[in-house]
């Protein structure tokens, strides 16, 4: 790997480890609905790239229903997690979503699982569980319930893409637009203050809105499927474990989180098991989606 790329896959994961923060600031501080924020994102990006939703893919239903999970479903969830869980926290619960993956991919695609990788997914729920039960962990766990289920909805997406042949910026687009269309009515119905939040700190949300959309859905994830054509993925997927590794520091300096030594050893463990899984992967599942589970 040449230093242009990995600088490239650094501030990718920077990128994305800054979206943690920016969403917990977008729902938390300027107090933007989190299904409508979610709602907001995917507009963005179904807009940007308009010229890629055409034609209308083979198994639309599917693709669409895909789409929805690895996109505006679990970002959807991860947003209400984040109206209660601090980034650094959510950062390390989103780490199931590799484990989560590899057990869908054991039910549905009948893929089979060895010892390491058995090891690796207990590693990581048992280092989940040992960073929920940190002080600073317990006290957000009603959110961070609802980060699992994000990582739960976006594991589940990630096996569905195996049986997908659509180029990136084709699904990257259906997801924005097919996940606007499911979340609006749900924003509409289930809450409230949309406008007013939005006219309260119209420039704040504007900005959290095309950071999310543009910068990072659109960018980042353009950039990445870019690098994973260019190396091996063998090389690529374990260095996104720097995600999680920036969302605790940006969590820490940036949105004032308290991580204590309860928390830290736990991320550490959940890290050590993902690691072990991306080294030891299956056949049957994208291998590019373990430790990034969302688009």
């Amino acid at each position: 790997m040449t230093f242009r790329s990995f600088f490239l896959l650094v501030a990718i994961c920077l990128v994305w480890a800054l979206n943690t923060i920016v969403s917990k600031l977008a729902v938390s501080d300027l107090g933007l609905p989190p299904l409508f924020y979610a709602t907001l994102r995917s507009a963005v990006v179904a807009l940007a790239l308009l010229p890629w939703l055409r034609p209308l893919p083979d198994r639309f239903l599917f693709v669409a229903a895909v789409a929805l999970a690895v996109s505006g479903g679990s970002f959807a969830l991860l947003f209400i997690g984040l109206t209660d869980a601090s980034p650094s926290a959510a950062g390390i619960v989103s780490l199931t979503g590799a484990p989560l993956t590899v057990l869908f991919a054991i039910i549905l695609l009948r893929e089979k699982v060895h010892w390491r990788r058995a090891l690796g997914i207990a590693l990581t729920f048992v280092g989940v569980g040992i960073a929920v039960a940190s002080p600073s962990g317990w006290q957000s766990s009603i959110g961070l319930l609802f980060v699992g289920a994000s990582s739960v909805v976006g594991a589940l997406g990630s096996v569905g893409l195996k049986r997908i042949s659509l180029e990136p910026l084709r699904m990257q687009a259906w997801a924005g637009a097919v996940s606007a269309i499911v979340l609006l009515p749900l924003s509409l119905a289930l809450e409230q203050g949309q406008v007013a939040a939005i006219g309260a700190e119209p420039w704040g949300g504007l900005a959290a809105i095309l950071f999310s959309g543009l910068v990072v859905s659109v960018g980042a994830h353009t950039l990445y499927f870019r690098l994973l054509a260019e190396h091996d993925v063998n090389l690529i997927a374990p260095l996104t474990l720097m995600t999680p590794v920036f969302t605790v520091l940006l969590g820490v300096s940036l949105t004032g989180d308290e991580v204590g030594p309860t928390l830290v050893s736990g991320a550490l463990v959940a890290a050590a098991g993902v690691l072990v899984i991306v080294l030891r992967p299956g056949r049957n599942y994208l291998r590019a989606m373990l430790v990034r589970t969302r688009l």
